[in-house]
Order: C-alpha cells, then structure tokens, then sequence
C-alpha cells in the first residue's frame, strides 16, 4: 500500500455514509485491508488525519456518526476556527489568491481596492477558505483593472449589507459627533481585523503613524475619563 508508514488524510469525514464509516472502523480495529482484487488482507500502519466541518459530537448524538467511531479517531483533536473569526488572515488569503490566480489566467492584478478588502472582511464566509478563494478566482478571471473593485467580487458578497456600517439617524438621541463616529468605526475595523494595524490602516485607507497617533489619543482620553 503506498499510504503504509505514511499519512492517510480524510476530507469531510463526517458525511460518510454508515456502511462506510463501519469498513473504516474495522480498518482501524484490525490495521489490515484488502486491495480491490486482492484475495488476503494486508497489514499497514498509517497516521490518520480527519477533518470535517459538522460537530460530531452532535452527530452521534443524533445517531448519523458512530460513538466508536468517534472515540477511535478523536486522538488528538485541532480546532481550526472558521475564516470570519480570524481577522486579518482574510486579506492575506485574498492577496494569497490574487498572486496565484493573476499567475495562472496571465493577467496584471496585483491588489484590491479598500472598498473590497472592507467588503471580504465583513461578509460571514459561510464555506470557509474554499469560498474565498473560488470568489478571488472569479474576481480575478473578470477583472478590467490592475486592482480588484467591489464589481469585481461575487453578489453573494457585494451585495450584502454589512450590520456595523449602517448608522442610526432617525432618533436624535443616539445621533454622535464625527469624531466619535470615526473613533468608533476605527476600533471596529481594528477589531475585525484581530488588532492587526497594518491591516486595518489598509481597510481605513490611513497610514500607518496616522492610526497609531489616533489610538494613541483614544488610550489617552480614556484613561482621563477613567481618572
């Protein structure tokens, strides 16, 4: 077998079906397996990587993963948390993918512009790094100009209105100063980009010694409102 003394890596383990997850665990309970046309079982020892997107914890529980199943191959558990929770690793996915597509499709693309970082980093990415990079993809096979724009991304991710960019202004109470609107906004984007300033100054369209002069305020008037 080539995968013996190697690594198997299983992709979506959980939506295997039950017959199959039943010849898994007899592979892993007996360390053999019989090739297609084989007549005899063969022993092997292999590494086995698996990952999946759904709990299966709760799987089990509802009866569509085996319970021995799971404790077999829950050895050492990783949790990779999905693209929305990490922040700034958007953008550098996105130019990740802007350099590989650019190269294969032979076109001069070398960014994007703010409004569609801002976008990438607000939609929710509900297929994780899969659909960043097929929406990258697509951006850049239709792109017209050296820097990918908002037109350039997929409706399902220009289209989408972003909870935190709307202001309310129909109540005079909840109405801010600009200043305060900025300041706000500023730490929301720093924020969405898991405190990386390189990255959010790119998202604001500031340089870098401007947004750390204006953090640098907002630390020092609230340590005087605290004081």
């Amino acid at each position: 077998m080539q995968a013996d003394g190697g690594t198997i890596f299983l992709d979506e383990i959980g939506e295997m079906s039950a017959s199959v997850q039943a010849k898994l665990l007899r592979v892993l309970q007996e360390r053999t397996v019989r090739p297609v046309g084989a007549t005899q079982e063969l022993a092997f020892d292999a590494r086995l990587v698996c990952a999946t997107n759904r709990d299966l914890a709760e799987e089990v529980a509802a009866g569509r993963f085996r319970e021995d199943l799971f404790y077999r191959i829950k050895v050492v558990h990783l949790h990779s948390p999905p693209l929305r929770e990490r922040g700034g690793d958007i953008l550098v996915l996105a130019q990740h993918f802007i350099d590989k597509f650019a190269a294969r499709f032979k076109v001069s693309i070398s960014g994007m512009s703010r409004s569609a970082a801002a976008r990438l980093m607000q939609h929710e990415w509900p297929g994780n790094v899969r659909e960043l990079e097929n929406s990258i993809e697509r951006a850049v096979a239709l792109a017209r100009f050296e820097k990918l724009g908002l037109a350039d991304l997929p409706d399902s991710v220009r289209a989408e209105n972003s909870p935190t960019s709307a202001l309310s202004v129909h109540d005079p109470d909840h109405l801010s100063t600009m200043e305060e609107v900025e300041r706000r906004y500023i730490l929301h984007v720093l924020d969405v980009a898991d405190g990386n300033k390189s990255a959010a100054a790119e998202l604001l369209g500031l340089d870098r010694k401007t947004l750390y002069r204006k953090l640098r305020r907002y630390a020092e008037d609230e340590s005087d409102s605290e004081g």
